[in-house]
C-alpha cells in the first residue's frame, strides 16, 4: 500500500517551486499511488486553537470519548494514521516553519494520542513511514555562509516526537537571487531526490 498524505504550506500555493517539485514526486516517482490526500493550509486554513481546544487537551485519554473541540485534530491525525508515506512541502519563514504549518503541528501532536510522556521522554505512538521535507527558502541554508536554520531540527524533532524517524530533508534555496539561482536550486533539488531513490531521472 502507498497511501500518501502531501502537506503543503506555501502562500504561492500551487505556483510555489516546492510544490511543483512535489508535483514531479508523486506523478514521476519510484513509488505508486493507491491514495492521495491533500492538505493545502493555506487555501484551507486550519481553526486556530481555543480554550475549548486546551481544556479538552487536558482533559482527554487514549480511549475517551472525543470532545467535539478534538475533531479538527482527530481527522488531521487520522490522515497521518492511514499515510504510508508523508510528503510535506513548505517554505521557510524568519528561519522556522510558517505559521500554517506550526497550527497543523499543533493539531497533530498530541499528549495521550500520538504520543505519551514517560520517565524516559516523549515516545511517538504513531507508525514510521518514509517522508520527505521539501524546504524552500530565499537565503542559502547550506554551503558558505548559510543563514541560520531552525526548521530542520525543529520539524525532525517534531515528526520524531510522534514516532516518524524516516525523514528527508530536501532545499530548493537562494531562490531570492534570481532566475539563475532558482534554476539552480531546481536542478540540486532533482539530483538529491535522484540520489536518495525518490525520483528515477532529473528530467527538468
Amino acid at each position: 500500500m502507498n497511501n500518501i498524505l502531501f502537506i503543503h504550506a506555501s502562500p504561492h500555493g500551487k505556483y510555489a517551486l516546492g510544490y511543483r517539485l512535489a508535483q514531479k514526486i508523486l506523478t514521476e516517482g519510484t513509488f505508486s499511488r493507491v491514495s492521495l490526500v491533500e492538505r493545502d493550509l493555506l487555501a484551507a486554513p486550519l481553526s486556530p486553537l481555543t480554550h475549548r481546544y486546551a481544556s479538552a487537551l487536558a482533559s482527554h485519554n487514549i480511549g475517551d470519548r472525543i470532545d467535539a473541540a478534538l475533531t479538527e485534530s482527530e481527522q488531521l491525525i487520522s490522515e497521518l494514521e492511514q499515510s504510508d508515506r508523508l510528503l510535506i512541502a513548505t517554505p521557510m519563514h524568519n528561519f522556522s516553519v510558517p505559521a500554517a504549518l506550526k497550527l497543523w503541528i499543533d493539531h497533530v501532536v498530541r499528549v495521550n494520542r500520538t504520543f505519551i510522556a514517560s520517565a524516559e521522554g516523549k515516545q511517538g505512538l504513531l507508525h514510521d513511514r518514509p517522508t520527505t521535507v521539501l524546504v524552500s527558502a530565499g537565503g542559502m541554508l547550506q554551503g558558505d555562509n548559510p543563514q541560520p536554520d531552525f526548521l530542520t531540527p525543529y520539524l525532525t524533532l517534531i515528526l520524531n516526537t510522534i514516532g516518524i524517524q524516516n525523514i528527508h530533508f530536501v532545499y530548493l534555496q537562494g531562490l531570492a537571487f534570481g532566475e539563475p539561482a532558482i534554476a539552480n536550486a531546481w536542478n540540486q533539488a532533482q539530483a538529491a531526490l535522484t540520489r536518495a531513490g525518490v525520483l528515477t531521472n532529473e528530467i527538468p
